[in-house]
């Protein structure tokens, strides 16, 4: 796990409060670290992490097939039985993850998460790491 670089507890509580049907909210890298969470337990945290970075990268492949796409991952949104799934670029290299219940309010989850991201999303930023580490 990468090392929180600052303190994020704050901003994703706002974000959880803000929108009271969410569950779990993950901050990670491109490569599937948790940076940072709020709500659910730590192992959870981690394998949502961890999932994240394969689904960015599918979403991303799909993005290149999309005639004047840059190829750039912005949101997946997955509708589950009981719930949503939100993905969001959120800096260089890192992404916001979501859980919510299935009576969240789409249109709020989606314009907190980027205003959360354009708050925050320079400090969002995972570094690149060298032999495991982070520099």
């Amino acid at each position: 796990m990468i090392t929180q670089r600052a303190n994020f507890d704050w901003m994703l509580k706002e974000l959880a409060d803000g929108v009271p049907q969410v569950q779990q909210i993950v901050v990670l890298s491109a490569d599937g670290l948790r940076i940072a969470r709020h709500g659910g337990d730590p192992d959870a945290a981690d394998r949502l992490a961890a999932a994240c970075a394969g689904l960015q990268s599918l979403a991303a492949a799909v993005a290149t097939e999309i005639p004047y796409s840059e190829g750039k991952m912005r949101l997946v949104v997955i509708e589950v039985d009981g719930g949503l799934f939100y993905l969001m670029a959120a800096g260089t290299g890192a992404y916001l993850a979501v859980l919510a219940d299935d009576t969240v309010d789409a249109g709020l989850m989606g314009a907190r998460m980027r205003d959360l991201v354009i708050r925050i999303g320079a400090h969002l930023t995972s570094p690149p790491r060298h032999d495991g580490r982070t520099v």
